[in-house]
């Protein structure tokens, strides 16, 4: 990298531009990000609802599902129970929501 006294001429940035879209088709981004899903995100990709659909299965609200699945909200009592149960059994749910 250069240093920010030096400006780049247009074609070395291009260069550099290219350089690092070559890395990123080979495989070999700078840096690699895993987002672990939360506990609600996570029931309802097992069970392949829309959230809306999803959020009237459990009798809630598609904004109080969507807190929970940002992690800002955590579910309590019967709606933690359910969600367990989407994620061990997500037939049973897709069977309830059919």
């Amino acid at each position: 990298m250069r240093k920010k006294e030096q400006a780049m001429t247009g074609r070395e940035l291009g260069e550099e531009i290219l350089a690092a879209v070559k890395q990123m088709k080979a495989g070999r981004a700078a840096r690699e990000t895993q987002v672990e899903l939360t506990p609600a995100a996570q029931a309802r990709a097992s069970v392949g609802l829309s959230q809306s659909r999803f959020a009237a299965l459990l009798g809630v609200s598609a904004r109080t599902l969507q807190e929970w699945e940002q992690g800002r909200r955590e579910p309590t009592g019967a709606a933690r129970t359910l969600l367990r149960v989407a994620v061990a059994h997500p037939e049973i749910l897709r069977e309830v929501a059919a």
